[in-house]
């Protein structure tokens, strides 16, 4: 009976908060972020602890941090959010999303591996079609729990590239590309192709992004290893957007999709060969949770993306 009491004192906006304050590990990030006070938003939270019978949030180091009992919820308050969005906010199916009248906030997670026009070409896209819309958007990195935070309904979508792309996930393939080196203009490499055989490429002093989680060793090495043979990377950046700036002043060999590559050549002093050893193509892929595959605004979200990427490949292939 106690437990009935208690559900009829929650209205659904108290669930928002909770997921918000969880999900930002802040009282002042959360209030911003629904367009109230601090003030108001602690007030919430003292009713949630007293609801729920837990801190929720507590000091930890200079900051707050989540308890157990409040990660554990999270997911919970995700899937009542969405349910209410289902029946309230026209993300049943059939029922059109207007992008020029949407107000919400999507949060995209995404390596810059694929294009560096790729995240500035959606901004404006989105920016374009649906002005009042907010983008949050996040990298792909090994801190980053992606499959968490899609599970939560924190994260919208993510996009990179994957050998084998996590089998609870739904997918949506945006690109196909060619693994190929791209080296300083003056390289040894490039003076001498009839010498840049696969053992050359192997003893060469090689620049890679860092991997997505930790142990792991990124689709190049993984196949490498395959193979029974190894590279000497000597440098690791997490800053792959500065990568052929690196490369253009060293001699590094950097080994990634010839899209992204190609975008470089009038910036750089920098030229593209072709790999000498057999990687299988990069493919690039979008990926989404369940809770958000009959959204209609999930659904616009991705058709934005596939056709940023198509337009960019279009115009890459000129």
């Amino acid at each position: 009976m106690a437990r009935d009491a208690a559900f009829e004192k929650i209205e659904l906006h108290l669930v928002r908060v909770f997921h918000t304050v969880i999900s930002e590990h802040s009282v002042s990030r959360a209030a911003l972020k629904l367009q109230s006070t601090q003030p108001a938003v602690s007030a919430q939270l003292k009713r949630l602890r007293a609801l729920i019978g837990d801190p929720l949030l507590v000091r930890a180091g200079g900051g707050m941090a989540p308890t157990e009992v409040a990660l554990s919820l999270l997911p919970a308050a995700a899937q009542v959010m969405q349910g209410a969005q289902a029946l309230f906010g026209g993300h049943v199916p059939g029922h059109a999303f207007e992008p020029a009248q949407a107000t919400q906030t999507f949060r995209i997670v995404a390596s810059d591996f694929l294009d560096p026009r790729f995240l500035p070409e959606l901004v404006a896209r989105v920016r374009q079609q649906a002005p009042d819309v907010r983008l949050d958007l996040l990298p792909l990195s090994g801190a980053f729990d992606y499959r968490q935070h899609l599970a939560s309904g924190e994260v919208d979508l993510v996009i990179g590239n994957w050998l084998q792309p996590p089998g609870e996930l739904h997918l949506g393939r945006l690109l196909t590309d060619e693994i190929v080196c791209l080296v300083a203009a003056d390289h040894p490499a490039g003076r001498r192709p009839r010498q840049w055989t696969a053992q050359r490429y192997l003893e060469c002093d090689h620049l890679a992004p860092t991997p997505f989680h930790a142990g792991a060793r990124g689709i190049v090495d993984d196949h490498l290893a395959a193979m029974g043979v190894e590279r000497r990377i000597v440098v690791r950046t997490a800053h792959f957007g500065l990568a052929p700036r690196m490369v253009a002043r060293s001699n590094l060999v950097l080994t990634t999709g010839r899209q992204y590559c190609t975008r470089y050549l009038a910036s750089y002093p920098l030229r593209i060969l072709p790999c000498p050893v057999d990687f299988p193509p990069l493919t690039y892929y979008q990926l989404w949770h369940e809770l958000t595959h009959a959204s209609s605004s999930g659904r616009w979200l991705r058709e934005q993306v596939r056709e940023v990427v198509n337009e960019l490949a279009t115009s890459g292939a000129g």
